[in-house]
């Protein structure tokens, strides 16, 4: 048997579940329900320095008033 029949042959079947096996695992991961307080988390990024930024412009808003 030559290299390319032997490394296609395992690539058609190892690799091939091996991809599977990872598929499934982060599809798994992905809907852990224990993970929900780090997704929550994680949606929230983008508005934690929401109020400090409009804070800052308030001053600045009533002096031109």
């Amino acid at each position: 048997m030559d290299t390319y029949s032997l490394l296609r042959q395992i690539a058609d079947s190892w690799v091939l579940l091996a991809l599977f096996g990872f598929f499934i695992g982060t599809v798994v991961w992905a809907f852990w329900p224990g993970l929900t307080p780090a997704r929550r988390d994680a949606s929230e990024i983008p508005f934690r320095n929401e109020t400090a930024a409009r804070d800052r412009a308030t001053p600045e808003e009533s002096d031109d008033e």
